[in-house]
């Protein structure tokens, strides 16, 4: 079994594994570039913050080799010893998304298939860290479930926790935080099923 609690340390334990097993034939592509086409322009570069990075590849490198300066924030060590060797000009932070403080604002703030790992409270608080490092007219996008509710998973073999909130719920949190939802797409059959959320940042 599985809880949140728990998801840090599993990954920390496959970091290596999953690293090799990931998908990188960027299915997700058509999302970032969409996350791309709405974000603002920012010389020299548009600043993306990556939550739950993981090891970098594909998402970070893609973002990375389309000219952003990409920061990856990680709470798993050995996955951000893989993002800080897989992207050597990117930034690399170790710390826990949840109560995240980096006194910075991004052009970019992306969450995915991280942010779904948290529990339902810690994922309702995680607006206003989202809120606090968006610079004005910032995107936001992160995975969810289609609707309300609780999954474990499995990774390299273990056991990890999902939860997501209803929709209804997300639209009122972002709304309630500054954001201006953009689009929800539950289950895309063009990106193997992901839900998706896009945002822009209005406060």
């Amino acid at each position: 079994m599985s809880s949140p609690e728990m998801i840090l340390e599993t990954y920390e334990s496959v970091a290596e594994g999953f690293a090799r097993a990931r998908n990188r034939s960027l299915f997700e592509r058509k999302w970032l570039d969409r996350l791309l086409n709405h974000a603002p322009a920012r010389l020299p570069a548009r600043r993306v913050l990556d939550l739950g990075c993981g090891p970098g590849l594909p998402i970070a490198a893609y973002l990375s080799d389309r000219g952003c300066a990409v920061t990856g924030v990680d709470g798993a060590a050995s996955m951000v010893a893989l993002f800080r060797r897989n992207l050597p000009r990117a930034t690399g932070v170790e710390d826990d998304m949840r109560g995240l403080d980096l006194g910075e604002k991004f052009e970019v703030v992306l969450a995915w298939n991280s942010f779904f790992h948290l529990s339902a409270d810690d994922q309702r608080g995680m607006f206003a860290t989202f809120a606090a490092h968006a610079a004005p007219r910032a995107v936001l996008m992160f995975t969810s479930g289609p609707s309300a509710g609780e999954a474990i998973g499995e990774v390299e073999g273990q056991p990890v926790y999902h939860a997501s909130l209803a929709p209804e719920e997300y639209r009122k949190l972002l709304v309630d935080n500054g954001f201006a939802p953009i689009s929800f797409t539950p289950e895309d059959p063009e990106c193997h099923g992901h839900s998706i959320w896009l945002a822009r940042y209005m406060g």
